[in-house]
């Protein structure tokens, strides 16, 4: 039983192949101008890592900021199901979800089976996304590893007033200017940015263990180590955290096989 979940995010694009209900293979790659284009590849590499023909795909499900882009998909499923999907699949214990995309946050509560209960989510601004780290990791004339690599060598935080992606990069270079170190500018940015997500966080409520991060900010230690001295909580990161969304999407299409839906 071969499956496929898509994930055409506004910066990344995941798939994952399941066989049986195992990870049989996927991609990461950059979406790029086209949606579409970015599906296809993205669909073929995973296939090509699972030494799977496309001809043997029983079902295909797209989730994503650009999942109605995807025209081989049976089925579009918001990426607020999909993360909760794969998020409880990978780590069982998982009662909340941060996913923090390239132009969008999102805190979803989950039950059991990873059942969306409640969400809050940020999609007007660029604040704490990826795209708000990349826009401040060139400006500290690094890129996004560098970026998490400078964080973690600081031993104190600038502070930052600002959040709008704007400002604050205006306000990294009069930093910059003023001579303090890069790396307390990056661990700085780091916190404003668990600060942020900490204030959605609170507004589901009274927190129950696990805490699982997915999406590429995850990647970035700092942040993650910032985010949970602000909740007062560890917060899991899974493996490979991209590819949650595009696994819940495959985990989706696999139900729907099983319950014989084509």
């Amino acid at each position: 039983m071969l499956v496929a979940g898509i994930d055409i995010g506004s910066l990344s694009a995941e798939a994952v192949i399941l066989d049986a209900g195992e990870i049989r293979g996927y991609s990461i790659l950059a979406t790029g101008a086209s949606s579409r284009q970015a599906a296809e590849k993205a669909l073929a590499e995973a296939l090509a890592a699972g030494q799977v023909e496309r001809e043997a795909l029983e079902y295909v499900v797209a989730t994503g900021y650009g999942r109605v882009n995807v025209p081989f998909a049976h089925r579009q499923v918001t990426e607020i199901t999909c993360h909760a999907r794969g998020a409880v699949h990978l780590i069982p214990s998982t009662r909340l979800v941060i996913d923090i995309g390239g132009q969008d946050s999102k805190v979803i509560k989950v039950g059991p089976g990873g059942v969306v209960e409640d969400f809050v989510m940020n999609d007007k601004c660029a604040a704490g996304t990826g795209r708000f780290l990349e826009v401040m990791a060139r400006a500290l004339e690094t890129d996004l590893e560098g970026f998490s690599e400078l964080a973690a060598r600081a031993r104190r935080a600038a502070a930052i007033s600002s959040m709008c992606t704007v400002f604050a990069e205006s306000e990294v270079v009069s930093l910059i200017g003023q001579g303090t170190p890069r790396e307390e500018i990056a661990l700085g940015l780091c916190q404003a940015i668990a600060e942020r997500v900490a204030a959605m966080v609170h507004r589901l409520g009274p927190l129950q263990p696990t805490v699982t991060m997915t999406g590429g900010v995850a990647k970035n230690r700092s942040v993650v180590e910032a985010l949970a001295n602000k909740l007062g909580m560890e917060v899991v990161v899974p493996p490979e955290p991209q590819i949650v969304g595009a696994l819940g999407a495959a985990l989706i299409a696999h139900h729907a096989l099983l319950r014989g839906i084509r």
